[in-house]
C-alpha cells in the first residue's frame, strides 16, 4: 500500500460499534472483494470491500472477518482469515500479510489461514442462531456481477437452512455515517492531495490543451503524494461537455472562451475526496461567466451553513432549491411565471440544476450514512450545487467536502483549495 499505516485503534473502535448493535448469539461475516479479470491473464487493480476495511484495516484479497461476540471460546469472538503466504507468492505477487502482521493491522488476536475457514465456521455455527449477511443496499447501488459476498450468502443458506438471517447494512449505514477523528484526518489528507493537484493544473491549463492532458496532470500529482489515484472516474469537461453530468471521455480540446468543469478527487488509504472546480480556460471570466459562477458559489455557501445537527436531508434539498431559484431569477434564467407554474415534483430550478446538493463521503465516494434521520456531528457531506446552461454551452459546478460540527458551521476540508473567482484568475495569470 502507498499510504502510511493506520493505527488499529480505529478498527477496534469500529468493530465495537458494530458488535454493540448485534443480536444475541449472532455471527457477522464480511468478505473481501473479488479480483476481477480483464482477459487472458490480466486482472483489474484490487479494490477492497469497504466494510471489511472499515472493521479490520485489512487491504488484501481473499480475506474474511468473522464477529461472534457470544462465542463460548473467547478467542473466537473476533476472527480474521487471510490467505496463506509463502516464499513463492512473495516472489511472484508480493508479500501478503503474515498472521502477526494481520493482528498488528487489525487489532484482532485470532488469525487463521483462509483454508481453515470452513472448519471454524461450521463449529461456530453450532453455537449461533443468527447470521448477519453483508448485502449492498446503498440507495445508489448498481450491482450487476455476483460478488464473493453473494456467493458466500448462497452457500450459507444452503448449508445452514435452520438459522435466522439478518443484514449488516442497517448497522453499517448507521455507524459508517458518523466518522471517527482518525477517519476525518484521512479524509483531510485526501483533500490536501486534491488541492495539490488543482494548484498544479491551474498553472498548466490554457487554450489548446486536451482534457486528458489535464487528467494526466492530476494523476501525476496524486501518485507522487501516496494516493493510488482518483477516488472515482474523473470528469473533466470543457464547453458543452460541462453540461453532461457524468461526462468521462475527457478527450476534447479546451477552447479559448470556454469554461472547464473538473470533478476530481484523490483517494488516500481507501478514503475519498470529492472536489469540483470550474475555471475559465483562458484564465479570465467574462462578465456572464463570473455572474453565473458567483451565483453557484453563493448557493454553495448558503447550503453549507444548513449542514448542522438535526437537519433532515430531504428538507435540506428543498431549502437549497429555494436559494437556487432566487439566483436563477437574478440571472434571468427563470422568471416569476416559471416559478408560479412549476410542477412541485419537478420545480422550475431543476431545468438548470437537476441533481442533488449533498451526499455522504468517506470510504466510498457516495458513502454509507443515514439519510432519513437527522444529521449528526462528524458526518461528512459534499456540497455541490451547479448551474448548467446548455444553450450557452456552459456548466458550472462547485463542490467542497465538509464535516458537521456539534455547534456552529461545518468544517470545510477543502477550505485551502482556491474557489473565489478573483483568486482563480490571479493564480492562472501570475
Amino acid at each position: 500500500m502507498k499510504y502510511h499505516p493506520i493505527s488499529n485503534r480505529l478498527f477496534i473502535k469500529n468493530r465495537a460499534k458494530f458488535i454493540a448493535q448485534m443480536k444475541p448469539k449472532a455471527i457477522a461475516v464480511f468478505n473481501s472483494n473479488d479480483v476481477f479479470t480483464t482477459g487472458a491473464d490480466s486482472t483489474m487493480p484490487f479494490e477492497q470491500q469497504s466494510d471489511i476495511f472499515y472493521l479490520s484495516g485489512v487491504d488484501q484479497e481473499e480475506s474474511i472477518l468473522l464477529l461472534f461476540p457470544d462465542a463460548i471460546n473467547k478467542a473466537h469472538r473476533e476472527v480474521l482469515f487471510v490467505r496463506e503466504t509463502n516464499d513463492h507468492i512473495a516472489i511472484w505477487e508480493g508479500a501478503k500479510l503474515t498472521k502477526e502482521q494481520a493482528t498488528k493491522t487489525s487489532g484482532i488476536e485470532t488469525v487463521y489461514w483462509l483454508s481453515d475457514f470452513d472448519k471454524v465456521f461450521f463449529d461456530l455455527m453450532t453455537e449461533a442462531e443468527t447470521v448477519y449477511f453483508n448485502t449492498n443496499e446503498h440507495y445508489r447501488q448498481a450491482v450487476e456481477l455476483e460478488s464473493r459476498e453473494a456467493r458466500f450468502i448462497k452457500g450459507v443458506k444452503d448449508k445452514f437452512p435452520a438459522h435466522n438471517w439478518a443484514k449488516s447494512f442497517t448497522i453499517m449505514q448507521n455507524i459508517r455515517g458518523v466518522k471517527e477523528s482518525e477517519e476525518i484526518a484521512l479524509l483531510q489528507t485526501a483533500c490536501n492531495i486534491t488541492e495539490k493537484g488543482f494548484r498544479r493544473v491551474l498553472e498548466f491549463i490554457k487554450p489548446g490543451v486536451m482534457e486528458y492532458e489535464i487528467e494526466a496532470e492530476y494523476m501525476h500529482e496524486f501518485l507522487r503524494n501516496r494516493s493510488k489515484g482518483f477516488a472515482y472516474t474523473p470528469i473533466i469537461g470543457s464547453g458543452f461537455n460541462a453540461c453532461v453530468l457524468h461526462y468521462i471521455e475527457n478527450n476534447q480540446v479546451c477552447k479559448d472562451g470556454d469554461m472547464l468543469l473538473m470533478d476530481v478527487g484523490a483517494e488516500y488509504a481507501n478514503y475519498s475526496s470529492d472536489m469540483t472546480r470550474t475555471i475559465p480556460v483562458n484564465g479570465r471570466f467574462t462578465d456572464r461567466q463570473r455572474a453565473v459562477y458567483n451565483a453557484v458559489n453563493r448557493v454553495k455557501d448558503e447550503a453549507t451553513k444548513m449542514l448542522v445537527p438535526g437537519t433532515i436531508w430531504a428538507d435540506y434539498h428543498v431549502e437549497v432549491g429555494k436559494i437556487m431559484t432566487s439566483e436563477l431569477l437574478g440571472l434571468g434564467l427563470l422568471d416569476k411565471v416559471d416559478v408560479q407554474n412549476e410542477d412541485p415534483k419537478w420545480p422550475a430550478y431543476k431545468k438548470y440544476f437537476m441533481h442533488g446538493t449533498s451526499h455522504h463521503i468517506g470510504l466510498d465516494t457516495h458513502d454509507y450514512g443515514e439519510l432519513k434521520t437527522p444529521m449528526k456531528a462528524n458526518m461528512v457531506f459534499t456540497v455541490e450545487p451547479g448551474i448548467y446552461i446548455q444553450e450557452e454551452s456552459m456548466g458550472i459546478r462547485l463542490e467542497d467536502d465538509v464535516v458537521i460540527q456539534e455547534a456552529g458551521e461545518p468544517i470545510n476540508l477543502m477550505k485551502n483549495i482556491p474557489i473565489e473567482a478573483d483568486e482563480i484568475e490571479d493564480l492562472m495569470n501570475k
